[in-house]
Order: structure tokens, then sequence, then C-alpha cells
């Protein structure tokens, strides 16, 4: 481990051994259904605890083993055209994944990892899935060391040099956007969420028959509150009212924590930095994430805003590209920032900001006329339907079927609405698309990386002469809906225009 990335080629190496004990508890975690499922086996005959205590030391101990034999048969070699890994115990399996197909190395580390000054190296493709390659667990100076060999052998000698000639191997990095802990408090209270509940919720259907009785009996809650809660019903409807909104003030009580507590865990510590590398991210308090994104790779600009944070000034930044980030297609770098806060960030990018002096064109008004229609249909249909089941049964009045068509009307103004705010446009270098209306998100993309343009017309857009432009990104889609054919046309051939005027390969 002592070798400079100058000289990559290395003989076969191990993971770190102290890395037996995270692997271990990691395989111990997948034992733990075993055992609920033993116990779920016992749990009306006598003394089931004295058999699962057993069982799960066995299971502890099988992990042990499983994770040493696993360790002591895996071994990589960092070569000078790619990096090789060998693994199986039983059979062994090896596999070579050249410089040139990764995208990027993250080093990733859990709680443990960091007191152990260990680091999890995955080595991104872009293709995601099992085709993803990771090393755990290295010394965070072994993972920096693999990441540095990487991006030397991919961008290639002569590019290296080149770029230290003009001395950009010796920039300082810059801090592009940062939070601290206030803003990510005020970041945490803006993404509510009852996860919780539904975790709790679905624990209590899962082992239920650890409780004492019946948590979906209705009769049995009303049976065990009708003491305790008597004094309230005896207090008359204001007390009642009262006790509702306390309930109510609750559960909204718990969506904030529960979502100030995910974006603690997830953001703590949130850095964008600007290097000679490109773009470093570090994030997280119990699982801190160290992700490099080169700025070359960067194929497109997604803003993002929610219902009411975007009433306060509140926006989200992500780079859609070619790596992954936790098996999406895109980057967050930076969440929640002011309007203003983005702009250097989209500049070390190499992308304009969107603005409202640009050419901004709307979809189609018959588009958006044939949507409403079409929801006016199906709204009309389930109406029908609930029409004729209610008067086969004569369970419950026909004016029901009305609550359907009341429907109706809010997708209908809903397309209006989506008319007049959404826009897509066109420079000499991009592509922009702004799509919602409550919860608007912009999308910039650059024509030169773009991958394909194709129009798509159904058998309604055909006869009334609009489409939909679906633009291909290797991180993704794009999409611009219900445009005039022509305007459709007229973008196509821009943008294919500016992918075949650029030769790929000189892309840096």
């Amino acid at each position: 481990m002592s070798e400079s990335a100058d000289t990559p080629v290395s003989g076969e190496r191990r993971t770190e051994a102290v890395g037996l004990v995270l692997s271990a508890i990691s395989g111990l975690r997948q034992t733990v259904p075993a055992v609920l499922a033993m116990i779920f086996v016992l749990r009306d005959q006598g003394h089931w605890l004295l058999a699962a205590v057993p069982l799960a030391l066995v299971l502890l101990g099988v992990s042990v083993f499983v994770a040493w034999l696993q360790w002591h048969r895996l071994t990589y070699r960092v070569g000078a055209e790619d990096i090789r890994v060998e693994s199986g115990v039983l059979s062994r399996a090896a596999r070579s994944v050249p410089y040139e197909r990764i995208q990027d190395v993250s080093l990733e580390q859990g709680l443990l990892a960091r007191m152990a000054g260990l680091v999890e190296v995955r080595f991104e493709t872009g293709a995601g899935g099992k085709d993803e390659l990771k090393l755990a667990y290295l010394k965070e100076a072994e993972g920096e060391r693999l990441r540095e060999v990487v991006r030397e052998r991919k961008d290639g000698a002569a590019v290296e040099a080149g770029e230290a000639e003009a001395g950009a191997g010796e920039l300082a990095p810059e801090v592009l956007f940062a939070m601290a802990p206030r803003r990510l408090v005020t970041f945490g209270l803006f993404e509510f969420s009852l996860a919780v509940v539904a975790v709790v919720a679905g624990a209590v259907q899962q082992f239920d028959f650890l409780l004492p009785f019946d948590p979906w009996d209705f009769d049995e809650w009303q049976e065990r509150l009708a003491g305790p809660g008597s004094w309230l019903a005896g207090l008359g409807r204001t007390a009642q009212i009262v006790g509702g909104i306390i309930a109510a003030g609750s559960l909204l009580l718990l969506g904030f924590a529960t979502g100030l507590v995910r974006t603690v865990l997830r953001d703590w510590g949130f850095t964008l930095e600007r290097t000679a590398k490109g773009f470093r991210r570090r994030r997280g308090l119990l699982t801190r994430t160290d992700v490099v994104m080169p700025a070359h790779r960067v194929q497109a600009l997604a803003f993002r805003t929610g219902i009411v944070r975007r009433r306060f000034g509140w926006h989200g930044l992500k780079f859609v590209s070619l790596a992954q980030d936790a098996g999406a297609s895109s980057h967050d770098v930076a969440p929640f920032a002011r309007w203003h806060e983005l702009e250097p960030i989209a500049r070390a990018a190499g992308f304009a900001m969107p603005t409202e002096d640009l050419d901004w064109h709307r979809a189609a008004l018959r588009y958006r006329i044939d949507s409403a229609l079409l929801a006016g249909v199906i709204t009309g249909g389930i109406a029908l339907a609930v029409l004729v089941a209610l008067s086969a049964t004569d369970a419950a009045s026909p004016l029901f079927a009305l609550i359907p068509l009341g429907i109706a009307l809010p997708l209908a103004a809903w397309q209006w609405f989506l008319w007049r705010f959404e826009r897509h446009t066109l420079d000499d270098a991009q592509v922009y698309a702004r799509h919602g209306w409550l919860a608007p998100r912009t999308d910039v993309a650059s024509r030169v990386k773009l991958h394909s343009a194709e129009i798509a017309q159904g058998p309604i857009a055909r006869r009334r002469g609009y489409a939909t432009l679906h633009l291909g990104l290797a991180g993704g889609k794009l999409a611009i809906e219900g445009m005039p054919l022509a305007r459709a046309r007229e973008l196509r051939a821009a943008i294919l225009h500016s992918i075949t005027a650029q030769d790929f390969s000189r892309i840096n």
C-alpha cells in the first residue's frame, strides 16, 4: 500500500482483515429474518426462547465463518489497463474492468467503518445493478490511492501532463456549496415524512403474534379504551374535538421529526467542492460518502423545488451524469439552496442558468384540450360504472355516481395551468424544459452531450398534429410533450446537427 499512484501496477492484494467484523455484522443482519421465523414457528410451544438463543449463536458463527472464507478467497490486482477482482469460495470468478469503462470511483463509510478507518470503494461503470464493482473494506489511504490511479489511467498521461503544465493540478479546492447545521435543520423541516408510521404499521402486521391482543380488531380497541377514555367522552363534543386536534398535531410533529432525522443523517456536513479532478461531494453522519464527479461527464442539470419550499425561495440542483449516486442517475449537488447559490455551480459545470428572457415556447393548445377531454371520458366512464353498480344493488343513492364527474373539472383546470406554466426552448448550446406547476422542475441539457432525439406520436397526436420529443441521456431521459409537429422536427434537426458536429472522443 506504499506504492504511489505513478506506478499503478501491483500484485494481488486482499481487503483489510479488520473488515471481517463489519462483513460478519452485515451477514448477521440477513440472519435476523430466519431467527424471527424460528420464533414464529415455536411461539406456541414452551421454552421457545431456549431454542432461539442457540439458533442465533449458530447463525452468528456461520456468518463469521462465511465472512472469513469470502475474505480469504477475494483478491484484487491494480493493473496497467484494468482492475481485476477474483472471488468465490467453491467456484472462482474473475472479473476485469478496464479503466476506460469506470465512470467514477466513490468512497463510502458506515459508522463502524469510520471508527475503524476503513472505506468501501465503489467502481461505478454507469450500468448499475450487478455490473458495479466494489471492494469492502480498505484503508482510507488505499481507497484514495485507487481513486487517483483510476483517474490518471482513464484520463491518460498526455492529458494529465497538459493539465499540469497549465497549473490545473495545483488549483486549491473551491467550496461551491455547503450546508451549516442551521440550514440543515431548516431543510429537515421541509422534508416532512410519515415513513416511520408505515414502518411501525408493517412491523405490527408482521409480528402481531408477539402482542397480547389483535391490533387490527377495532372492537377490542374500544373495549380497552372504554375505561381510560370514558372521562374524555364525558367532557362533551368540544373536548373530543380538542383531543382530535391534539392527535393530528402529534402526527404532524412525528412527520416533521422523521423528516428532520432523515435529513440530518443523510446530509450532515454536506460540502461541494470544485477541484482539479472535478466536483467533490461529501455528506453523511452515520454513513459518510465521498464522491468525485468529473465536470466533463455532467450531461444535464435538474432544478427541483417543492410545493411549500418554493414559496420560501428554496430550490435544489442535481447533476445528471454517466455515473450513479446510490442507485440514481443523478447526483445531489445542492439539495437546499437559494437560486443565486446555484449559479456558481452551474457555471463551474459549463452550463448557463435558465432565465425568463429566453425564447420560451408552450405546448400545443390542442394537446392540452385533448388531455382534458380524455380525462373527462375516463371519469365519465367511471361514473357510469358506479351508477350501474349502485342501481343493481340499491346499496346507496345513485347520486354517488356524480363524485367521479366532479373530479373532471379539476383535471381540466390542471391541464390549463400546465399549458400556462410548462415551457421549453433551445439556444446555441442547451435545451431547456420546464415541467409542473405546483412543484415546478426545470431540466437543462447540453446539446452536444445528448445521445439521441426521437419524435413519438400516438394515434390522437398524429391526427391532431402534435408530438413528444424524447432526448436521450446516458443518465436518464428528457421528454418535451405536446409540441407542434413542425416545432418538434425543427428542434430534432438542430439537436442532431449539434451531436454529429462533435467528435465525442475529444470531449474532455
